[in-house]
């Protein structure tokens, strides 16, 4: 192995050493970290065979890396490979959890800088029929992913959580035909897509916004319905998640003002998911909640949100939310981040 002079672990991406099928011929370069220097371990258009994983496991490696500069060829083979992984009984569910998770984020982070990719969102159901065939695949399969999601708030991050949330919670309420799962996941994973138009300098303000900066942010679900409607690629009622995860049954939610049935199944499920997320993510002005305060502060607002669809909710999200142990935030916290 020779070593790489000057790397950074910031310029490279962790891999999962699960991720890498046996007998594959790589396009990209593999390093190792030892003791905080990368050295290259495996060059580009060599197959990785059953005795380098041996070999690798044998020395308590479980991750390796890839350049970010090379970032498109892992993401394109991983997605390539997600349907075997997830199928392959050898594979903790754990580490399946895992590479599901970051494979999705990566994939939204590459949709929220070119939306109107027509191929990035066609990227985009593939992988949610991915996330859809993991999470029915067993009862412990949700609750693994829950175990590795992220809680510091980035607009992609957030995608995969309420993305993940409205796949599990839809299958709860036994709304589990693969039409039904794929229009909600869709929209669901796509849902803030109209934010890449938000300046940024207003989705990472540390303070109360402005009435003006409010009204911007107001737009984003109306403009992500445009950006999706110039790609034409997604069925129609994903554009409802889309629309609607804003809107409240009291009538007091945007970007329409839509109230109790005029607002469909998919966007107050959505509604609710993307709720939660936020309070239970970390901000730049707030901390995260545990799961029994956020949930709290959501039931205490019947007007706002589906009970029904809660009670569904509350029991999925199941006994780790059980008992509080972080404080609940101010009123104007919770005003902010709804």
């Amino acid at each position: 192995m020779a070593s790489q002079p000057d790397t950074d672990l910031a310029d490279y991406l962790p891999i999962y050493l699960d991720a890498l099928g046996i007998d594959t011929v790589l396009d990209f370069d593999l390093y190792l970290d030892m003791q905080g220097t990368l050295v290259l371990y495996r060059e580009k258009n060599l197959a990785f065979g059953e005795n380098n994983r041996r070999h690798l496991i044998e020395n308590q490696v479980d991750r390796l890396y890839v350049s970010k500069t090379e970032k498109a060829k892992y993401q394109q083979y991983i997605e390539a490979s997600l349907d075997k992984i997830i199928a392959d009984e050898k594979i903790p569910e754990l580490s399946k959890a895992e590479i599901v998770y970051q494979t999705s984020k990566n994939l939204v982070e590459e949709v929220f800088e070119n939306p109107r990719l027509g191929d990035n969102i066609a990227r985009s159901q593939t992988m949610v029929t991915h996330m859809i065939n993991y999470i029915l695949r067993s009862r412990e399969a949700f609750a693994h992913i829950l175990q590795i999601t992220s809680f510091d708030y980035r607009t992609y991050t957030h995608s995969v959580n309420v993305c993940t949330f409205t796949i599990a919670l839809a299958q709860r309420m036994d709304l589990i035909s693969q039409e039904i799962l794929h229009e909600l996941g869709i929209g669901a994973l796509l849902h803030d897509i109209g934010k890449s138009r938000v300046d940024p300098k207003i989705l990472k303000k540390p303070g109360a916004l402005t009435a003006a900066e409010f009204e911007q942010v107001k737009n984003h679900p109306q403009w992500g319905a445009e950006i999706l409607g110039e790609t034409n690629l997604i069925p129609q009622k994903s554009y409802y998640p889309v629309l609607q995860h804003q809107e409240r049954m009291d009538g007091s939610g945007y970007p329409r003002g839509l109230s109790r049935h005029q607002i469909h199944l998919y966007g107050r499920i959505t509604g609710l998911c993307d709720t939660f997320d936020a309070l239970t993510t970390r901000r730049v002005y707030k901390d995260a909640l545990d799961s029994f305060p956020a949930l709290k502060i959501i039931k205490d607002m019947p007007e706002k949100y589906d009970q029904d669809i809660l009670h569904e909710f509350i029991t999925l999200i199941g006994p780790d939310a059980a008992a509080p142990t972080t404080p609940e935030p101010t009123p104007r916290e919770v005003v902010t981040i709804l």
